[in-house]
C-alpha cells in the first residue's frame, strides 16, 4: 500500500522536556522528502506539566499513568485538529518509562483513541517492535535524518545532534544507498541534555528552563563535579545505546551544594561534554554538526560544543531545516514508512538484530488520492 505515493503526513512529538506538543506536516513517499508543510505547537501549562511529571518512571496500570495518558491524548487532539488536507498521522505519545533491557518502553497515549477522534489513520507505538527484537527502541529519528541529509544535498559525512530532554547523535554517510544499509548510520543517546537542567530550574527557581542559558552564563563550571559525572560507565559503552529521561539523576546530587548559577553552568557543561565523549564513536569525523531541539537556543551550551569539537557546529536552520519541528517531522516521515512496510530502525541506530519496521496502525490507510 502507498507504494511510490507522495502523501501529506502529519507528525506529532511530545518530548521528555515536557514543554508541549509539536506538530508538523511532511510530504513524502517514506523514502525521499518532497516538501515540508505547516507546523504548530501546543504548550503544556504548569499544571499539565505536573500531571506528566507524576507519571514519569511509571508503567501501565501504575498510579498517575491514566491521567498522563488522557492529558497527552487531549493535548495532541487539540493541536492536530488544526490541520487540514492530511492523509496520515504519526503519533509518538509521551515517553514515561524506557528500560529496553528490562520492562521495555512505555509511551503514554492511545493512537486508536486519536484515530477515532480525528477521523484519520494514525500510526503509533513506534518503539515496541524494536525493543522486542533486542533493540534499544531509541533513537528513532535517524532514518529521517538520513532523508534530511539527502534533501540538503550533503556530499560528506555529517551528524545531527538533538538536544532535547536527552541528547542523541546521528552520524550519517549520505553516499549510502539507504538508511538501513551497512555503514549508513550510527545513532545513540549521548547523555542527559535539557531535562536535568530543567529539573534544576524548577526545583530552585520555579522556572521551566534556563532561558537562553542566562543563569548558566553567570556561573562557573565546577570541574570536580564534571569529572565525577564523566566517571559514569555509560560514556564508555559502545553504541548503539539509549537512556531514560531520569537515568542520570546523579547530576542533581553532584551540584546539590553549588549555588544556582554554578549548578546551571556545571550541568550545562555536563550535557555538552557528554556529546564530546560520544563523538569519539563516529566512524569518521563529520564535516558538520547540525543541532536541533531546544538546546540549540542555549548559547552557553552551543559555545561549549563549538569550543570542544573539531567540526563546524551550527543550528539546523543553517541548512534550511526547522529545529523546533524536526522530531515531529520525523514521526510524520516514519508513519509513512510504517504504512509502506519499510524499516524504521536497524542495527546501526538502535542495536536491533536486523532492520525492522515498527508501529501500529489504527484506522484505514489512504488510497490513491495522490500520485
Amino acid at each position: 500500500m502507498l507504494q511510490g505515493q507522495v502523501i501529506r503526513a502529519l507528525g506529532a512529538m511530545s518530548g521528555t522536556s515536557l514543554d508541549g506538543v509539536d506538530a508538523a506536516v511532511v510530504e513524502t513517499d517514506g523514502v525521499t522528502i518532497a516538501g515540508f508543510g505547516p507546523s504548530d505547537y501546543r504548550p503544556y501549562s504548569a499544571e499539565e506539566q505536573a500531571v506528566l511529571r507524576a507519571g514519569l518512571g511509571r508503567w501501565p496500570g501504575e498510579p498517575g499513568v491514566d491521567a498522563a495518558a488522557a492529558l497527552v491524548q487531549e493535548a495532541h487532539a487539540q493541536v492536530l485538529e488544526r490541520f487540514q488536507d492530511v492523509d496520515l498521522v504519526g503519533f509518538h505519545g509521551q515517553t514515561l518509562a524506557h528500560d529496553p533491557a528490562g520492562r521495555g518502553t512505555h509511551q503514554a497515549g492511545s493512537g486508536a483513541w486519536l484515530a477515532d477522534r480525528l477521523g484519520l489513520p494514525v500510526v503509533w507505538d513506534f518503539r515496541s517492535s524494536d525493543v522486542r527484537l533486542g533493540g534499544q527502541g531509541a533513537p528513532l529519528a535517524p532514518f529521517f535524518h538520513f532523508a534530511c541529509a539527502r534533501w540538503i544535498g550533503a556530499d560528506a559525512p555529517l551528524a545531527f545532534l538533538n538536544l532535547g530532554g536527552v541528547g542523541n547523535l546521528t552520524w550519517i554517510d549520505p553516499a549510502a544507498p539507504a538508511p538501513e544499509a551497512p555503514g549508513a548510520l550510527l545513532a545513540f543517546d549521548t547523555g542527559p541534555a535539557n531535562a536535568p537542567i530543567n529539573d534544576l530550574m524548577m526545583q530552585r527557581r520555579g522556572q521551566a528552563y534556563d532561558t537562553g542559558g542566562a543563569l548558566a552564563a553567570t556561573g562557573q563550571v565546577v570541574e570536580g563535579a564534571l569529572e565525577l559525572f564523566l566517571d559514569e560507565g555509560y560514556f564508555l559503552k559502545i553504541p548503539p545505546k539509549s537512556l531514560d529521561r531520569d537515568d542520570f539523576g546523579l547530576m542533581l546530587d553532584l551540584v546539590r551544594e553549588l549555588n544556582d548559577a554554578d549548578a546551571a553552568a556545571t550541568m550545562t557543561a555536563m550535557a555538552a561534554t557528554a556529546v564530546m565523549q560520544g563523538m569519539q564513536f563516529c566512524p569518521s569525523p563529520p564535516a558538520k554538526l547540525l543541532v536541533t531541539g531546544g538546546g540549540r537556543h542555549n548559547p552557553v551550551m552551543i559555545d561549549m560544543l563549538a569550543a570542544g569539537l573539531d567540526c563546524d557546529v551550527a543550528p539546523v536552520e543553517a541548512v534550511g531545516l526547522d529545529g523546533d519541528m524536526l522530531e515531529a517531522q520525523a514521526f510524520a516521515y516514519l508513519a509513512v514508512r510504517v504504512a509502506r512496510g519499510l524499516p524504521t530502525s536497524c542495527p546501526g541506530t538502535t542495536g536491533v538484530r536486523a532492520a525492522v519496521g515498527g508501529g501500529e496502525i489504527s484506522g484505514t490507510l489512504p488510497g490513491s488520492r495522490r500520485a
